[in-house]
């Protein structure tokens, strides 16, 4: 979907039980807007969207991660059957490619009208006054869009007269409706609204953020979103009806969620009494902002603002009240202890199936992911033990992971103040990776790069980091976002290797400048695979060490070390819940064995 919260998805420090929850299952949930990602990377799959297609409508009806590319066999056009013999001259190789490239942006450009989402993340405003299709009907329209164009692509082009870059672009092009096509029969089994990436929590996320208002059009166009809250609402509400049907739900925890996240997007003015709510202040500073600059009079700010307080009450009120409602309705159903999509959904095997080879590109079985992840812990208790003795904590492991939970200066304080701290200091870490990347790469992203908070109405404790990608031209910058509710829950050990993954060497720098790339088609600008992006992210968090004045104290090498190890944990216990029938307290309490995170937020 539109950017992640990449993902296009973070893992980092999991706190609390209810962040743990969250991400044992992590896998089987629709990628955040980032992945990782608008549809918010967050340390976590999603980042930037997972295909050029409809990001948003497609993160949140399937798990769109696509898998690595592969030759085409004999499905090259038609004139291969005709020149079979001869071959291709390099005039001919770069006509055709020439010829390809063109193709593929102006399709791209029909692509890009199925999402206006998408549209609006990329700083661009056609349709800036609607918002995706999220319906059945328009997924399947979009799949249908995609395999007439890969039809066309196949009878009107050449695949053995394109030079490599090209043949990849048809490769890359052809997969993204072949990860959409196969992923069609699981269309019932995604979770449109859950407490990680539900649309209750991007609506408001895109229009704060990413709904850009320079004019009095703008502010319109706005205004018409609001209006169509519901709308969207509907249309996966009634996706979730027919996979309620059939007893797929996510765990309790998730409704939970939901209906928190829910109630406060629409608490504060003008819904209820109290200080004005995210929305409406949001809606009265872009209206104010228009008159300080002069673009319009402060009468006509004064009548926007009424505009659009009566959107808020009238539109996007009703239509979160339906959500909380059916999330309510749901809550008593869902199981408490749950186990994976294996054992709960009917046809959860093949799910959980699909979705491996869509997250890790490879042809990896659920026993083999399990065991590589049984590895990888072992590994890492190693080298832990490892920095536990150079440190002198006597004791077992559990001991060690005890005295650092235990050591008051690993948190700063739960003030404003120390939640200010905590930005400065990974805004400076980042300044630090900055100065030193012309040392290490020859290509480096033109687009700025802002640490913020998350906003109040989705920040929960301990939740993952996670980073949104600015626009192409760097108008907007990339933005990692730090849940700070609870600064027991974001210890300073893990400060650094969060700001690395999710920006500088990490999220940041690879999709910035995959997205400054010239000489490529368009769409390959905005590809996204989790394996990718997220190997990419720890890849980073270990190549950041090599660089100077980073991981300086035993402390940040363990939070180096513990973010690595959350990875490994991962891939053990999401096969564990997902094929082999693990609940979550076993999800649990495997986790809290091999790591230190609280038991409890």
């Amino acid at each position: 979907g539109p950017p992640p919260a990449t993902g296009y998805a973070g893992d980092n420090a999991v706190r609390g039980r209810r962040r743990r929850r969250s991400m044992t299952i992590r896998m089987v949930q629709p990628p955040r807007l980032g992945a990782e990602s608008a549809v918010p990377s967050t340390r976590e799959p999603a980042v930037r969207p997972a295909s050029a297609l409809t990001p948003l409508a497609l993160a949140l009806s399937l798990a769109l991660f696509l898998p690595a590319c592969s030759k085409p066999a004999g499905d090259a056009g038609s004139a291969t059957t005709t020149e079979a013999a001869a071959a291709p001259t390099a005039e001919q190789i770069k006509a055709e490619s020439e010829r390809l490239n063109a193709w593929f942006d102006k399709k791209y450009e029909e692509q890009l009208q199925f999402s206006p989402i998408q549209l609006s993340f990329l700083g661009r405003k056609e349709l800036n006054d609607q918002i995706d299709d999220m319906s059945e009907a328009g997924v399947r329209k979009q799949l249908a869009w995609l395999e007439a164009s890969v039809k066309e692509m196949e009878s009107t082009f050449d695949y053995a007269k394109l030079d490599p870059e090209t043949q990849l672009s048809w490769d890359l092009w052809k997969r993204q409706y072949e990860g959409l096509r196969d992923g069609m029969p699981f269309l019932i089994d995604s979770y449109p609204f859950d407490q990680m990436s539900g649309m209750q929590n991007l609506v408001p996320t895109f229009l704060i953020n990413f709904h850009k208002v320079d004019d009095e059009k703008d502010y319109l166009a706005y205004v018409s979103r609001l209006q169509k809250v519901p709308v969207v609402f509907d249309q996966l509400l009634e996706r979730t009806a027919a996979s309620t049907a059939q007893n797929i739900r996510p765990p309790k925890f998730a409704y939970e969620g939901v209906i928190d996240q829910s109630k406060k997007v629409v608490t504060g003015a003008p819904f209820t009494d109290g200080p004005d709510s995210a929305l409406w202040a949001d809606a009265q500073a872009k209206a104010d902002a228009l008159a300080k600059d002069g673009k319009i009079t402060a009468e006509r700010a004064a009548e926007l603002k009424e505009q659009a307080k009566k959107a808020l009450l009238e539109n996007v009120a009703p239509g979160y009240a339906k959500v909380i409602a059916f999330a309510e309705a749901e809550l008593p159903k869902a199981p408490v202890n749950a186990s994976g999509v294996g054992s709960t959904h009917p046809n959860g095997k093949a799910f959980y199936e699909y979705q491996l080879k869509q997250n890790t590109t490879t042809d990896m079985t659920a026993e083999q992911i399990h065991e590589l992840g049984l590895s990888e812990v072992a590994r890492l208790r190693g080298e832990l033990e490892a920095l536990q003795k150079k440190m002198g904590v006597q004791g077992d492991l559990q001991a060690f992971f005890e005295h650092v939970r235990n050591d008051p200066a690993r948190v700063y304080p739960n003030t404003d103040a120390g939640r200010q701290a905590y930005i400065d200091q990974a805004t400076a870490d980042i300044a630090n990776i900055k100065t030193h990347l012309p040392e290490y790469f020859g290509l480096l992203p033109k687009a700025d790069l802002v640490v913020k908070r998350v906003e109040a109405f989705r920040e929960q404790p301990g939740a993952a980091q996670h980073y949104y990608p600015g626009t192409p031209d760097g108008s907007r910058p990339g933005v990692y976002y730090a849940h700070l509710s609870d600064m027991n829950a974001m210890p300073k050990t893990e400060l650094e290797v969060i700001a690395y993954h999710e920006g500088l060497p990490g999220h940041h720098m690879q999709i910035s400048i995959a997205q400054e790339l010239t000489g490529i088609p368009k769409f390959r600008t905005q590809y996204n695979t989790t394996a990718y992006a997220e190997g990419w992210g720890l890849y980073a968090e270990w190549l950041a060490k090599e660089m100077p004045e980073t991981y300086k104290t035993d402390y940040a090498e363990y939070g180096r070390l513990m973010s690595e190890m959350w990875r490994a944990i991962r891939l053990v216990v999401d096969t564990g819940l997902h094929a082999k029938g693990w609940t979550e307290q076993q999800a649990i309490e495997y986790f809290t064995a091999n790591s230190s995170v609280p038991a409890a937020a």
